[in-house]
């Protein structure tokens, strides 16, 4: 059973968290993807979908600290930046939007821990193909954040946030599952 837990919690951590998002945004035609923050979805006083959206970041980071502690196997640098990784979506949905710079600094460091991951990933990794991914995926990342930041486009964070989280979950995935 054990065995069978730690094979899929991987899986569970990226899809329990994507299907939250995208029930939330399917339940809020208020939400626009151009205009607005995924965490937008989380705001417990303005998003009336806050708590399934919320708990869905927690059961994620949570999956993602669990996978990091149980895997014995995975080199303990990854371990480490995956356990960061998971506590600061943790933080993330614990504290929503409400919290205003706390929210957003909680969401820097979990944007920052999807880096160091892919960084990582660069630098250990073997094949070839992961490493040019992984570099190539960080440096999207790090594009997509600073036209964002520098020329606030798109208005909103969401497409930053989705390139960021869709271009790390395969890496993630090749080394946990």
């Amino acid at each position: 059973m054990r065995g069978m837990m730690t094979r899929y919690l991987p899986l569970a951590s990226v899809i329990i968290p994507l299907i939250c998002i995208l029930a939330s945004m399917a339940y809020s035609p208020w939400f626009n993807i151009f205009g607005n923050a995924l965490s937008d979805l989380g705001h417990a006083v303005k998003s009336s979908v806050a708590p399934l959206f919320n708990i869905g970041l927690v059961f994620g980071g949570l999956s993602a600290y669990t996978t990091a502690i149980v895997s014995q196997r995975i080199d303990k640098h990854y371990n480490m930046a995956l356990m960061y990784t998971g506590v600061s979506l943790i933080l993330v949905g614990v504290f929503d939007e409400v919290y205003g710079l706390l929210h957003f600094i909680v969401s820097v460091l979990f944007f920052i821990g999807i880096a160091l991951f892919l960084l990582l990933a660069n630098l250990k990794e073997k094949m070839k193909i992961v490493k040019l991914y992984s570099a190539m995926a960080l440096v999207v990342i790090i594009m997509v954040w600073a036209i964002h930041f520098t020329y606030r486009v798109p208005r909103g964070a969401a497409i930053p946030e989705i390139t960021s989280v869709a271009l790390f979950a395969p890496v993630y995935l090749y080394i946990y599952w």
